[in-house]
């Protein structure tokens, strides 16, 4: 990833004109490849710079995703798999989250390491009455296929909370539905803290973000976790008349809403939106299938006042 940022290709100029476009104040990406000293992110942030969007702080933690465990995780009766990491991930970091803001962020809770099992009320997948794959791999299999953070951003205004999550895709599993369930779990983690079920809530506005994997009516997994969430009291659904978010025409299921932003009741959303222009619009050939693309995903985004 780092060389491609530094080489300026296709793929990275799209998604610089895309940010450019947007211009947001604050950034959260998904499916950007962790590193220790965040050189990939830097690199990324400063190509943003070219074109004249700054973002003077930068935060990321090591994700789930690639990182290996001895156990088999997927019931494949193989390990040191791709799929027998904590998230699924051919090396370790793969695919991570990011966060790029003008202002500074400070991180308050990380349940990236909590264990599935150790979520109240986990729904745990089961093969023929027994523990799937296994109990071992139940005893230290973690929720987060990439990560759950709460940072708090500091503001002009004052500072404002954001839920940051990416989950993984409820399908590519069996009869046990391991993925669907591990999905629908790191989707009511975020419903469980509202509720405060995980401790203490932040006493500022807050902002849940991220890519859930799963459309609420549309396509596979379990969609009353993630009506759950777009109905929750403390919550607000802007976007709920936006559309579809992510493009997954070939192969189906096809344009689906799985991305989210869903500000606390107590913030006014002057206006929202899904940027996915349509031919001739400008950009449109940097979001199209057939052209260079920027991402299959499209940015949500949201005015906001606190």
């Amino acid at each position: 990833m780092l060389r491609d940022i530094q080489r300026g290709t296709p793929q990275v100029q799209a998604i610089t004109q895309v940010v450019d476009h947007i211009a947001p104040d604050i950034l959260f990406l998904q499916g950007v490849d962790y590193d220790a000293d965040l050189l990939g992110l830097t690199a990324l942030r400063d190509h943003f710079a070219t074109q004249g969007i700054i973002y003077p702080h930068l935060f990321a933690l090591p994700p789930n995703t690639g990182l290996p465990t001895d156990v088999d995780l997927n019931g494949d009766g193989i390990r040191h798999r791709a799929a027998d990491a904590q998230g699924y991930g051919k090396f370790r970091g793969a695919g991570g989250m990011a966060l790029l803001s003008k202002w500074p962020i400070t991180l308050q809770r990380d349940f990236t390491t909590l264990l599935w099992k150790e979520m109240p009320d986990a729904q745990l997948p089961s093969l023929n009455g027994a523990p799937f794959p296994s109990q071992e791999a139940q005893d230290i299999q973690r929720l987060s296929s990439t990560g759950h953070w709460v940072v708090t951003v500091t503001a002009p205004d004052g500072p404002i909370s954001l839920l940051l999550f990416a989950a993984g895709p409820p399908v590519f599993d069996g009869p046990e539905d391991r993925n669907g369930l591990r999905n629908a779990d790191e989707i009511r983690l975020w419903a469980q803290f509202l509720d405060g079920k995980l401790g203490p809530l932040p006493d500022t506005p807050l902002v849940l973000l991220g890519g859930a994997n799963l459309d609420p009516t549309y396509g596979e997994g379990r969609h009353a976790a993630i009506h759950a969430l777009l109905t929750h009291p403390r919550l607000q659904d802007p976007l709920a008349t936006a559309g579809p978010t992510v493009d997954w025409r070939d192969p189906t299921p096809g344009d689906l809403r799985v991305d989210y932003l869903l500000p606390s009741r107590d913030i006014t959303v002057s206006k929202a939106g899904v940027f996915w222009p349509k031919p001739p619009a400008p950009l449109s050939e940097r979001l199209s299938v057939n052209g260079t693309i920027a991402s299959r995903h499209h940015i949500v985004w949201a005015d906001i006042q606190f």
